[in-house]
């Protein structure tokens, strides 16, 4: 993990770009990790822990349409909050995550180690992924903070 937020920043500052997250199952890990790294404030912008729908709509304009329509662990939810962690921010690039890391709240449709991610970046690059994560509550929240992380750091290895 810290290779890939070694990487992450590295990319980061040469393109004199930040990030900025929000995060509700995570509940700020990909923010720690990221801040963990000694120089982080140069490329680190801010992180948010939105956890209730109240605070999704409130800090990230997440519509209440869409919590009641589609759930707080759906596509069109973590795109809203990507999009909102921008807007609110200062950063050129976003990630957004929320899941199900149980060990209640499953269901058919979204069982436990449900989790969604959204990315989003310069030139209105937007991606939207939905994975399903095995293990107890810490094991889901760390794969889901391990895949944000490496992911986007993935996409920042790419040409500017």
């Amino acid at each position: 993990m810290e290779q890939t937020v070694v990487a992450l920043s590295r990319a980061l500052l040469t393109r004199h770009e930040s990030l900025a997250t929000a995060e509700s199952c995570t509940g700020g890990w990909v923010a720690k990790v990221c801040t963990d790294l000694a120089g982080s404030s140069g490329w680190f912008e801010r992180g948010l822990v939105t956890y209730s729908n109240a605070s999704k709509q409130e800090l990230l304009d997440v519509s209440a349409q869409t919590l009641d329509q589609y759930g707080a662990v759906s596509e069109q939810t973590v795109h809203e909050m990507v999009r909102g962690i921008l807007h609110h921010s200062h950063a050129q690039w976003g990630l957004a995550i929320s899941g199900i890391a149980g060990p209640d709240g499953g269901s058919a449709s979204k069982p436990i180690g449900t989790v969604w991610i959204a990315w989003a970046g310069p030139g209105g690059w937007l991606v939207k992924r939905s994975y399903w994560f095995d293990g107890e509550r810490d094991e889901v929240r760390w794969q889901a903070v391990e895949t944000a992380l490496r992911v986007l750091c993935d996409r920042l290895r790419e040409p500017a």
